[in-house]
C-alpha cells in the first residue's frame, strides 16, 4: 500500500514536470519565446529542484516523510497551477514573462525536490535491506507512467482546451493525492494502525532513528559519496534530455505532428516503467549473491553503459521509428540503474538515507540544469545527432564511474 502511494506520487511529480515540455509547442509562439528562452524556463525548475534536494532529504530524516511529503504535494501543486497564470499575472509586469515563468518553475522545483529523497526515507524504513532496490525501483517507476501519459494527454488537452488547462488539471491531482497520503501514510510500520502484528519481522523493522543533523564530516571523508554524486549527475543530464526536449525533437526534427508526437514521446517513459523495477530487483538479487558493492556496481554500470550505446545508435539512425525504438531503450537502460544508485545511499547509512539520497539527487539535477539549455545549443551549432551523441557519451562516463563506488564500506567514521 505504501509503495502504491509512492508510485502514485511519482506519477504526479512527472506529470507536473513534463507537461511544460509539451505545452511549450503552443506556449512559445503564444508568448513569443525562443528555444533558448524556453530552455531557461526549463532550467529554472531544475535549479530549484537541485538546490533543495539536501534540505528536502534532511527534513524527511528529521520529521518523517508523512508530513513532509504532504506539505510538498500542496506546495508544488500550487505552483503547477501558477505556471498557467504567471504570464498574465502582475509578476510578469515586474519580471517579464520569462522571469515570471522561471520563478514559478523554480518554486515548483523547490517543492518537488522533497519527493525522491523522502521516497528513499520511506523505503528504507518500511522494507528490509534485501528488498530496497525493488522498492525504490517500483516507487520511482511511477516516473514512467507519469511521463508516458503526459505527452499524449497534455497534447490533446492543449489542442482542445488550451495549454493553461493542462496545468490546472495536474494541480488538482496533486492536491487530492496530498489528502490521501496524509490520511493513509505513516512514517513507520509500527506507527500504522493497519499493521496487524506489530512484532512481525515481515511487516515491521527496527524503529527508525530520526537524525537531527547532516554528518558533513563523514560525507566529505567518504569517496563513494562523491563518486555516486558524479555518476548520478551523468544520469541526470541524460534524463533531462528526455524530459525537456524529446517531444519537441520528435515534432520539430523528426517531423511528427503534434498529436502523433505526443503519442510516440511516451515510448521512453513506458520503457522506464518496465526497466526501473526490473533493475531494482536485479541489483537486490546480485547484492544478495555477490555482496552489496558488486551487486550495486554490476547493475548500475550495465544500465548506464547500455543506455549510452542505445542513445548513440538512436541519434544517428535515419528511420524515425527505429530512432524512437533505440532512444526509448536508452531511457529504459538508464533507469535500470536507478535502483542501484538509490539503494547504495541506504547501504551507506540507513539513518541518513534521506539526506544522502538528496545529496546524490542534487548531483543529478546539477547535470539536469545544464542539459535543457546545452542540448538545443549543441543541436543549433552542430546538429541533433551530435547533441544526442553527447548525452550518450555522458551516460557511458557515468557507467565507468561505478568502478569507484563501494557502498559496502558505509560512511567514514560512522557505524554501518
Amino acid at each position: 500500500m505504501i509503495l502504491g502511494l509512492l508510485f502514485a506520487i511519482s506519477v504526479v511529480t512527472y506529470i507536473d514536470r513534463v507537461n511544460i515540455s509539451v505545452t511549450a509547442r503552443h506556449m512559445m509562439p503564444a508568448l513569443g519565446l525562443t528555444d533558448q528562452q524556453m530552455g531557461f524556463v526549463f532550467s529554472a525548475f531544475v535549479i530549484g529542484y537541485a538546490l533543495f534536494q539536501i534540505p528536502g532529504g534532511w527534513l524527511g530524516d528529521r520529521w518523517g516523510a508523512r508530513i513532509i511529503l504532504t506539505l510538498a504535494l500542496l506546495w508544488w501543486s500550487v505552483f503547477t497551477a501558477w505556471t498557467a497564470m504567471a504570464p498574465a499575472s502582475p509578476l510578469a509586469s515586474w519580471l517579464g514573462i520569462i522571469g515570471a515563468l522561471a520563478l514559478a518553475r523554480f518554486l515548483l522545483g523547490v517543492g518537488e525536490a522533497v519527493a525522491l529523497p523522502n521516497f528513499n526515507r520511506v523505503v528504507t524504513d518500511w522494507l528490509p535491506a534485501g528488498e530496497r532496490g525493488l522498492g525504490i525501483g517500483i516507487a520511482i517507476g511511477g516516473i514512467g507512467v507519469g511521463a508516458a501519459i503526459t505527452p499524449p494527454i497534455t497534447a490533446w488537452i492543449m489542442v482542445n482546451f488550451g495549454w493553461q488547462t493542462a496545468f490546472y488539471l495536474s494541480a488538482v491531482l496533486g492536491l487530492g493525492l496530498a489528502v490521501i497520503w496524509w490520511f493513509i501514510a505513516r512514517n513507520h510500520p509500527l506507527d500504522h494502525p493497519w499493521v496487524a502484528n506489530r512484532n512481525s519481522s515481515t511487516t515491521a523493522t527496527a524503529e527508525p532513528t530520526l537524525s537531527p543533523s547532516i554528518p558533513w564530516a563523514a560525507l566529505r571523508q567518504t569517496p563513494t559519496v562523491w563518486w555516486l554524486v558524479l555518476s548520478y549527475s551523468c544520469l541526470g543530464y541524460v534524463a533531462y534530455v528526455y524530459m525537456s526536449w524529446f517531444y519537441l525533437y520528435l515534432v520539430n526534427v523528426r517531423g511528427f505532428d503534434i498529436l502523433r508526437g505526443g503519442f510516440f514521446a511516451s515510448a521512453p517513459f513506458l520503457a522506464i516503467l518496465i526497466f526501473c523495477p526490473i533493475g531494482g530487483w536485479v541489483t537486490d538479487r546480485l547484492a544478495s549473491r555477490h555482496g552489496l558493492t558488486t551487486g550495486r556496481r554490476q547493475a548500475g554500470m550495465a544500465g548506464m553503459l547500455l543506455a549510452g550505446c542505445a542513445i548513440g545508435l538512436g541519434a544517428w539512425i535515419d528511420s524515425p521509428y527505429l530512432a524512437i525504438a533505440s532512444l526509448s531503450l536508452g531511457a529504459g537502460w538508464l533507469y535500470f540503474s536507478v535502483g542501484a544508485y538509490w539503494s547504495s545511499t541506504s547501504d551507506l547509512s540507513k539513518t541518513h538515507a534521506g539526506s544522502l539520497s538528496g545529496l546524490m539527487n542534487m548531483g543529478a539535477n546539477i547535470g539536469g540544469a545544464i542539459s535543457p539549455t546545452v542540448t538545443p545549443w549543441i543541436a543549433e551549432q552542430w546538429g541533433w545527432p551530435l547533441s544526442l551523441g553527447t548525452a550518450a557519451l555522458i551516460a557511458v562516463i557515468g557507467g565507468i564511474l561505478w568502478l569507484w563506488i563501494d557502498p559496502e564500506k558505509g560512511l567514514a567514521g560512522k557505524p554501518h
